[in-house]
């Protein structure tokens, strides 16, 4: 081994370490190995960031925009709003949800496709009083089996189909990917329809209710006449007690006025009625600072009762409704003259701004118009101040905030909406413009008019220029850690390429595949990348593997083909982690799923993958 190959293997090794310690984030980690390698004069420093400019970065942005598009159009919500057809049979349900969100994964970002299927089954789950573990497991590994359909169903597609043309002059078109991954998909979603849900562990479901219980932590507290605050903002009295309780103020009545979420810097009048969330001791503590009153009592009542915590609990009921006209839906409206006040449950996803900071530091009432009533976490509420409290992927938040306001926030935020997602009503003239557009671009891939890269970067402008992609998510909709990731980790595969990395590994190979056939080889490249992609991005894993299965092609003498297909298909199916794949990160909190929960089907899910995709790889695509 040379000096520069012993180089590249050290940094590779501690990336891997670093990916699956999981304390920084996988770009950061990404950028840092490529400047190691770069500093050490294994990448010229010219072509150090060429990755921005790859086929395949600028491939995923565009579909990730595209995607955009078409849930801004309806499209998928026109889908959804008919699966609450379904029935109530458990297996119906994870089929038919399973099988659409694998259909729309092939044609869209399969992260984005699970996020809009999500709510939707955590509300058929709650109508039939079954918890949403046995549908979320199987709709995240729906996601994944889908991605396999085409070329821009997941990254992973896209990285071997530009290998392919590096080594043979044409990449794999859009549909050279459906014969292996339609077999797979077909028969993973059978499975599990038919067997495989039963083997998702049956967490009891807490219902929103249940789990956050905000009715019992909202109170009604009046300004006495001759109070210190009379005449001072909100602002002033929260940081009053800041310190030693946790408050915020939901509601303000005067004059018989309601005002939902007032604002901080509101001046309080003597008479004014703050409706506050707290637990019984912040309650005591604000009462015991400020000098306000509950609204049952005068002023000249003890407030440091012991009696405050049962008379919080008893006011409660008229301050929040369930609205009548939208029965279907967990969110908690009241009307009045500035629209209606929401509450919705939405999960920190891994990109989030959120992910280790909290509320006070990000100051999330002042600058989104949101407040956090509630925080969960593996399916318990938090108990510790929210203000102190600094969030982390999977959480599961009580957000309160006006309708108006709520979908843009949490957008904002990288939360994704749950169960109070409500569909929007998809407009005809949307919804065919995007199809529309979409389609010209899959033909222009597939009748080979235009390269992958230049049609759907094409078809994310038009979706720019028709407003359905207004110009304030463009950026939004691209999820820039995949970004640097892929623009990172594709010069370092060239560097372990370029310094004869690949071929080592490659030659180990052959030496172990020497007295077995071709088949068997295959099946060992397979079985070592599905590993890898199950404890490092999937991406970063088809970047590495993919050089390696070219160099063990031609030590073998055969066709690169079904080796790159094989490292597209294991790349792409990683069910046996939470941190495999963000799409089985985000179903963890809803579904109260551990970190163990996931091999009892993801292990049968890997082996029929293998045993599926093996024998039609090498029908299809032969040595």
């Amino acid at each position: 081994m040379s000096l520069d190959q012993g180089i590249v293997f050290a940094v590779l090794l501690a990336t891997l370490g670093l990916f699956i310690w999981n304390r920084w984030r996988y770009d950061l980690v990404a950028l840092a190995a490529l400047l190691t390698v770069t500093i050490a004069g294994l990448i010229p420093p010219e072509t150090a960031f060429s990755g921005l400019g790859h086929p395949a970065v600028v491939t995923v942005a565009a579909v990730l925009v595209i995607s955009r598009g078409l849930l801004n159009a309806g499209v998928v919500d026109a889908i959804a709003r008919k699966l609450t057809q379904v029935g109530d049979k458990p297996w119906v349900q994870v089929a038919t949800l399973t099988g659409i969100v694998a259909l729309c994964s092939g044609f869209m970002n399969n992260v984005g496709a699970l996020a809009l299927f999500m709510p939707v089954a955590i509300w058929m789950a709650r109508q039939n009083g079954r918890s949403p573990s046995y549908l979320l497991m199987p709709l995240a590994f729906g996601s994944l089996l889908g991605g396999t359909l085409t070329m821009i169903g997941t990254p992973p597609n896209i990285i071997i189909a530009t290998y392919r043309r590096e080594i043979d002059g044409s990449a794999f078109g859009m549909f050279d990917f459906l014969p292996v991954g339609l077999a797979v998909t077909v028969v993973g979603v059978l499975f599990i329809a038919l067997i495989g849900w039963r083997l998702t562990p049956k967490r009891e479901e807490s219902t929103s209710d249940e789990l956050f219980e905000v009715s019992a932590y909202l109170t009604e507290l009046t300004v006495p006449e001759k109070n210190d605050f009379v005449g001072r903002s909100l602002h002033d009295l929260i940081e009053t007690v800041r310190d030693e309780a946790d408050v915020l103020v939901v509601g303000l009545v005067r004059d018989e006025q309601q005002t939902e979420m007032p604002s901080i810097y509101k001046v309080l009048n003597a008479d004014d009625i703050l409706l506050i969330e707290a637990d019984s001791d912040s309650l005591k503590t604000l009462i015991d600072s400020t000098g306000l009153a509950l609204v049952s009592e005068t002023p000249s009542e003890d407030n440091s009762s012991d009696e405050a915590e049962p008379q919080a609990a008893q006011k409660t009921a008229p301050a929040l409704s369930t609205s009548e006209e939208d029965n279907n839906s967990s969110t908690i409206k009241k009307p009045n003259k500035h629209g209606e006040l929401t509450l919705s449950e939405a999960i920190v996803t891994s990109g989030s701004p959120l992910n280790g900071k909290s509320a006070s530091a990000l100051g999330l009432r002042e600058r989104h118009s949101v407040n956090i009533l509630a925080v969960a976490r593996q399916g318990q509420r938090l108990r510790q101040r929210l203000g102190e409290i600094r969030f982390a992927a999977g959480d599961i938040l009580l957000v309160q905030a006006h309708e108006k306001v709520i979908q843009g926030a949490l957008n904002e935020l990288g939360c994704l909406p749950l169960a109070s997602r409500g569909l929007r009503l998809a407009k005809p003239n949307k919804v065919l413009m995007a199809s529309g557009l979409f389609a010209i671009a899959l033909g222009c891939i597939a009748f080979e008019l235009l390269p992958a890269a230049v049609a759907l970067v094409t078809a994310a402008l038009a979706m720019v220029l028709t407003r359905l992609v207004p110009p304030g998510e463009i950026y939004d909709s691209i999820d820039l850690p995949i970004i640097i990731l892929l623009a990172a980790m594709i010069p370092i595969g060239e560097a372990l390429d370029t310094t004869g990395g690949s071929q080592l590994i490659a030659d180990g190979l052959l030496v172990v595949g020497q007295s077995m056939p071709a088949a068997a080889t295959l099946l060992v490249l397979m079985l070592a990348v599905m590993l890898l992609s199950n404890i490092i991005n999937n991406a970063a894993a088809a970047v590495l593997a993919a050089p390696v299965a070219i160099k063990l092609a031609a030590g073998m003498n055969v066709s690169p083909d079904p080796m790159l297909m094989a490292v597209a298909i294991a790349a792409s199916c990683a069910f046996l982690t939470p941190i495999g794949h963000q799409s089985n990160m985000l179903v963890m909190a809803p579904g109260g799923y551990k970190f163990g929960d996931y091999w009892r089907l993801g292990l049968p899910m890997s082996v029929l993958v293998v045993a599926i995709s093996i024998p039609v790889i090498l029908l299809v695509w032969p040595f």
